[in-house]
């Protein structure tokens, strides 16, 4: 079987090993050692989001999630992405054996994969995409970052990944793979990586919300609707809450309400509610599907586990409406 390429290091992160190890030590260094009133790793955190852009631009985020992340009894840790190089429907599985990092290479549980493909309801990754997708692959140098910091340098203890895509679908769809994936999800040596990043804004996105005449509007809002700019279906809140007494926020400002309401959503733990925020605001969360398939799994885990976000932070703040930013969140959940 066939290994899968670091194919993004040398650009979207160092394919030095030593100047990656700094890097990430440095990332990891700088997020405080307890959060919650807990120790990090958050005893039991063995679910975790994290964004998956350019280390430059996103890592600092990240490391608040791995720093969190309880790998201690990790035996498999499986890891959804979106996909962005191909329109996939459903959910889909790597056909390679290893996947190769600066620091060697993380073994796929192939046992596992084949359990899944047997079901019939995954499709697989046509190899060519998953060498171009880095939803999956911006993650696994920070995961062998971790299982070194856990087992040590023995990469034979290591347990196996297994790289899911996650697509479009319905809040239905989402319910069905969560219920599915929701018999691993109970065992306690599985740990799961979910990767997004949240609020894509600015034209090459096709989304601009900005408040104006008292509604958050998109700016690129399609034509065919008949209205230059949509008024999302989202209360304003009240900006003088907010420390904007002028009542006309900025951009970033009206970008932080959106992802706020996305992460909002998220914390409170209803699958529904997440679905519903996202198709209200129109969102450009990447991993909106995929943070769907898992909290459908944790409702299904009788309700057990609910994520808490320890970090938010955005590439700009955007004020002018040729600008554009990316929004990246962390959070973790104890099951």
């Amino acid at each position: 079987m066939a290994t899968r390429d670091a194919s993004h290091a040398g650009s979207w992160y160092d394919d030095d090993e030593k100047e990656l190890s700094s890097q990430l030590d440095g990332f990891l260094s700088r997020v405080p050692d307890q959060l919650d009133d807990h120790g990090l790793p958050v005893p039991g955190a063995r679910v975790i989001i994290a964004p998956h852009a350019g280390y430059s631009y996103s890592g600092p985020c990240a490391a608040w999630a791995y720093k969190a992340l309880d790998l201690r009894a990790a035996k498999r840790v499986f890891i959804l992405g979106p996909s962005h190089t191909y329109y996939l429907r459903g959910c889909a599985l790597t056909t390679f054996s290893k996947y190769a990092t600066p620091f060697g290479d993380l073994v796929v549980d192939r046992n596992t994969v084949n359990e899944l493909r047997e079901t019939g309801k995954f499709t697989d990754i046509p190899a060519r995409r998953d060498v171009d997708e880095h939803s999956l692959e911006m993650h696994v140098p920070f995961l062998w970052k971790r299982l070194q910091q856990t087992f040590g340098d023995d990469s034979t203890k290591y347990p196996p990944i297994v790289p899911i895509l996650v697509g479009d679908g319905s809040a239905e769809e989402e319910k069905a793979f969560g219920k599915l994936l929701s018999s691993y999800l109970k065992d306690p040596t599985t740990a799961w990586i979910v990767s997004s990043d949240f609020c894509h804004w600015g034209s090459r996105f096709s989304y601009r919300p900005h408040f104006s005449d008292g509604a958050i509007r998109d700016m690129d809002a399609p034509r065919s609707k008949g209205v230059r700019h949509e008024v999302l279906n989202v209360t304003p809140p009240d900006w003088s809450k907010l420390g904007i007494s002028s009542g006309e926020p900025e951009i970033h400002d009206v970008i932080k309400v959106l992802d706020q309401l996305a992460m909002d959503a998220v914390e409170s733990g209803e699958h529904s509610e997440f679905y519903k925020v996202v198709q209200d605001s129109h969102n450009t969360v990447c991993g909106r599907h995929p943070i769907g398939v898992i909290m459908a799994a944790l409702e299904a885990v009788d309700g057990k586990g609910k994520f808490k976000f320890v970090q938010y932070q955005r590439s700009n703040l955007v004020k002018k409406s040729f600008d554009f930013s990316v929004s990246y969140a962390s959070a973790y959940a104890v099951v």
